[in-house]
């Protein structure tokens, strides 16, 4: 296996840190270590706003997991996550121009997790949340938001939906739809699918219209043994009250979106209204094979790079926070998250049916997604 080139490539790891600054004088060194560092932490010390501008705080985040749910893979632990999270702070680098720090914690406690991330939050801009299962991360994640004047994101939350908005909007364009009069049925209730459902919901798809299904079935008023998450979603959807299986939520659906991990029976999935929407994003196995799923819809999505219509947080990651960082903000909003699927939308013109979103490596993305994420942020008056 170690011939394997995906083993080479990680040898190693996939990060170092690298100095800004030459080091091959004197001056230089008594100006970047003592004596000179010291006018400097004395400067921090009376003002410590002075930490964004004069350190790498104001450009760093950390990303930070326990290894409870990473990809497709489960509770694999934190020594396992690491290749992951070396990878996510690639990614922010590259396509953000944000540093990021991997940190893989070794507990799987909610109160060790908060604490630890608060004791070293000094030493970042920003908090990127990562791999975490549900429900413990929707606590986390809120908690830290709470105590922290920095913004947390947790982007297997977030990054998904506001991605998924973007794609949706798209299609329903590429349609010739009204966003407002899609059926939509989310599959999965873990913490993509509570995120793509509000998500949604925010960006113009009636609730009443949106139904969640998870593995007992469809989440409704008055259902037993619901979590606090799934018990807002039974609030915020499904007004006629609809139950039983993920067939019944498919008849007659417009769109179906797929962030469950598991799978779905073509059967299921033939029930639907023709010429409409899959977005099966479960990887690396989707939800709906898309060779079946073509013969249901007109537009089909996965989370992979072989097909078309990859729906991938690195369209939105990145630039959120590189957004977040440059406008100073002290936490991410409802409105910054909006504005970033509006401006990932607004990167194909025209949607269709084989490009409802741009492609991760297109370099107008994070740029666009900045911009408006600073001027959202701005907007909702959460900068310094």
């Amino acid at each position: 296996m170690f011939d394997d080139p995906v083993f080479a490539l990680h040898k190693g790891g996939k990060l170092t840190i690298q100095s800004t600054v030459s080091l091959t004088t004197r001056e230089n060194l008594s100006m970047a270590y003592t004596p000179g560092v010291a006018r400097v932490c004395e400067a921090i010390a009376e003002r410590p706003e002075l930490a964004r501008e004069y350190t790498w705080v104001g450009h760093t985040v950390a990303v930070v997991t326990d290894g409870s749910a990473v990809l497709g893979l489960g509770n694999i632990g934190p020594a396992a996550a690491m290749p992951v999270m070396e990878g996510k702070a690639a990614l922010f680098r590259e396509f953000g121009g944000v540093d990021a720090v991997p940190i893989c914690l070794a507990t799987q406690d909610p109160d060790e997790i908060v604490a630890a991330v608060t004791a070293i939050a000094p030493s970042f801009g920003g908090i990127n949340l990562e791999d975490i299962s549900a429900p413990r991360c929707f606590d986390i994640e809120r908690r830290l938001v709470e105590t922290l004047s920095i913004p947390v994101f947790h982007d297997d939350q977030h990054g998904t939906a506001v991605v998924v908005l973007a794609a949706l909007r798209n299609s329903a364009t590429a349609l010739g739809r009204d966003l407002g009069d899609l059926r939509v049925v989310v599959c999965g209730a873990g913490a993509a699918g509570v995120a793509v459902t509000k998500m949604i919901v925010r960006g113009g798809v009636d609730p009443a219209r949106v139904m969640v299904c998870d593995t007992r079935g469809v989440i409704y008023r008055g259902r037993s043994n619901l979590n606090p998450s799934k018990a807002e979603l039974a609030e915020l959807t499904n007004a006629a009250g609809v139950t039983g299986n993920i067939a019944g939520a498919l008849r007659g659906a417009d769109v179906l979106i797929g962030v469950s991990g598991g799978s779905i029976a073509e059967e299921a999935v033939a029930g639907m209204a023709p010429g409409g929407a899959i977005l099966a994003l479960a990887n690396p196995t989707p939800e709906v094979c898309p060779e079946v799923a073509a013969r249901y819809a007109s537009i089909i999505a996965t989370g992979r790079s072989d097909y078309p219509n990859q729906i991938n947080n690195v369209l939105a990651f990145p630039g959120i926070f590189r957004g977040a960082l440059n406008a100073g903000a002290t936490k991410i909003t409802d409105g910054m998250k909006v504005a970033a699927a509006t401006a990932i939308a607004s990167a194909v013109n025209p949607p269709t049916i084989d490009a409802i979103v741009p492609s991760p490596l297109d370099p107008r993305v994070a740029p666009a997604v900045t911009a408006a994420v600073a001027e959202a942020a701005r907007r909702d008056g959460v900068c310094r």
